[in-house]
């Protein structure tokens, strides 16, 4: 059992402050939980805690109070950031059109032990470590103790790539809380690429830990690294991996996005269009943390799996896990229960995933309270929007993530569109779609209120097929124009199009012939489908 501590070198900050700033944070309690201070000019200070903040003193700040704060502080770099020698807070300014100091915002840092327990189990693997989430949710704390475990406990050659001097601190000696882990400053921020390879080459780390990825030369030096076989820990902005993957600067460290063209068998068997995204190479981070809250992780044991299902529209599971407050790891079950499969659908059978030294939570009755709810699946509709619907109103609603456990599927019609399968499997297992036209609250609380006033009414079930038709049509016409803009017309090549109906194929045809292509219908029956060339 690990138990967490913290240490913070609070004082050595409040020195530095202005005199009412000092006194009024001496009287105020909680001086634990307090983040940062600001100092604004002609503005009274503030003391943030999580949650709310409070006014220190009753005088505005004076240009002489953040002239004097400033002058007892080490020089600020070219990130506008200035530290204490040895400490782990780090304190940033705002300045006006003329460069001279206006605000500071002094936050403070903190060397937390016994967090690591929540990766613990990942470290003895060797494989490079991703860890996302919003800013302030404690990633670069939990990066300076993996750097500590690392050198201490794993005895690697760990070396810090340290842009800020936010993970080790200011001044030339290390902070202790990074262990025997060495650390390289950054002269610029526009350089940590270039420290990342120089490490590398120059010192021979087993491992590399690096804060913030944040541009393309970044990533492309990260997988220089973890090509040449030394292990990464790195942190990068993204609340999930599905940020990571529309993020187009960013989307190569879990693999990157291509576009490809499938033959025809191969479209046919995987019942999509022939023009897909998938995952252009191996992720550089095998392995992905999100950090939801300090105390709370989901991870990602394999990345290239979880991208893959992202990629083809499928719910990727991730292993949630929770430190108590006795320090002790726990595996968190899913928050969306799971009721058995509807008579007629193939039931689902979750993927093990191992977790050494995890408890799982016991047994609760949340799948007996939510049995009556009304389970819908959400296709190109933000699955916030339904729940917070669903609060607003008190509607018995639960999103989940696979079509088995859905009462009905919510869709907008470009999302349907681009997931032909969803439609066609909704189909065979007779779920009933509702189509809106934009994925706004008024829209999803319009759409949901017809859904449970429906469900409520036993005499008038929701009807299977909502607007069915229409997304043959509408899926159609976008498969026709994706093929044409995207493989006839720039590549020269004829595309066979999926097998569809023959009011759809005719819409088609008017749809090819307003590009001024030519078209023609093959197969037979079910299987008859049309095929767009060239000009």
């Amino acid at each position: 059992m690990t138990t967490e501590r913290i240490t913070d070198d609070l004082q050595r900050l409040l020195r530095l402050l202005p005199q009412q700033v000092q006194d009024a944070l001496q009287t105020q309690e909680q001086s634990t939980s307090l983040l940062e201070v600001v100092l604004d000019l002609g503005r009274l200070p503030e003391a943030r805690y999580p949650g709310r903040a409070q006014v220190l003193g009753d005088r505005p700040l004076t240009r002489d109070d953040l002239d004097a704060t400033v002058s007892r502080l080490g020089s600020f770099g070219a990130d506008n950031r200035a530290g204490i020698e040895r400490t782990l807070h780090r304190i940033s300014a705002i300045r006006n059109r003329q460069g001279d100091v206006v605000g500071l915002t002094c936050r403070i840092g903190r060397a937390v032990f016994g967090t690591v327990a929540m990766v613990r189990d990942l470290l003895d693997s060797g494989e490079s470590l991703l860890l996302m989430g919003r800013p302030g949710v404690g990633k670069t704390t939990a990066l300076r103790e993996i750097a500590r475990v690392l050198a201490d406990d794993l005895h690697k050659r760990v070396v810090v790539i340290d842009t800020s001097n936010e993970i080790a601190g200011d001044g030339d000696i290390p902070h202790p809380a990074i262990g025997r882990a060495r650390r390289m400053q950054v002269a610029r921020p526009e350089l940590q690429h270039q420290v990342m390879i120089e490490a590398v080459e120059n010192h021979m780390p087993e491992v590399i830990v690096i804060d913030e990825i944040g541009t393309e030369l970044e990533a492309q030096a990260a997988r220089t690294i973890a090509e040449r076989g030394v292990m990464l820990v790195a942190t990068a902005h993204g609340n999930a991996l599905a940020n990571l993957i529309k993020n187009p600067t960013l989307s190569d460290l879990v693999g990157g996005i291509q576009s490809v063209t499938l033959g025809d068998d191969e479209a046919r068997r995987r019942r999509t269009q022939k023009t897909v995204l998938e995952r252009a190479a191996d992720p550089t981070f095998p392995v992905a943390v999100e950090m939801h809250s300090r105390n709370r992780w989901a991870v990602h044991i394999d990345v290239a799996a979880t991208v893959d299902q992202l990629l083809r529209g499928l719910p990727a599971r991730a292993q949630e896990r929770e430190l108590t407050a006795e320090g002790s790891l726990r595996l968190v079950e899913s928050s969306q229960p799971k009721r058995p499969a509807h008579p007629g659908r193939p039931a689902l059978a979750a993927v093990p995933v191992p977790s050494p030294h995890v408890a799982p939570l016991p047994p609760d009755d949340t799948e007996a309270e939510a049995k009556d709810d009304l389970q819908l699946l959400c296709c190109g509709i933000t699955p916030q929007l339904v729940e917070e619907a669903s609060r607003r109103h008190r509607w018995p609603v639960r999103v989940v993530d696979d079509l088995a456990d859905a009462d009905v599927i919510l869709s907008m019609r470009q999302g349907l569109g681009r997931q032909p399968s969803l439609r066609r499997q909704a189909r065979e297992l007779k779920v009933p779609i509702l189509v809106i036209k934009a994925d706004t609250l008024p829209q999803v609380e319009r759409a949901v209120d017809r859904l449970v006033s429906r469900r409520g009414d036993r005499s008038e079930p929701v009807p299977a097929g909502v607007s069915q038709s229409q997304d043959d049509e509408l899926a159609g016409l976008e498969e026709c124009r994706l093929a044409v803009e995207r493989v006839v017309m720039p590549e020269g090549r004829p595309v066979e199009l999926l097998p569809r109906t023959e009011r759809v194929r005719r819409m088609q045809e008017e749809l090819v012939q307003r590009y001024r292509l030519r078209s023609d219908v093959f197969g037979s029956a079910e299987q008859c489908r049309l095929r767009v060339f060239p000009p």
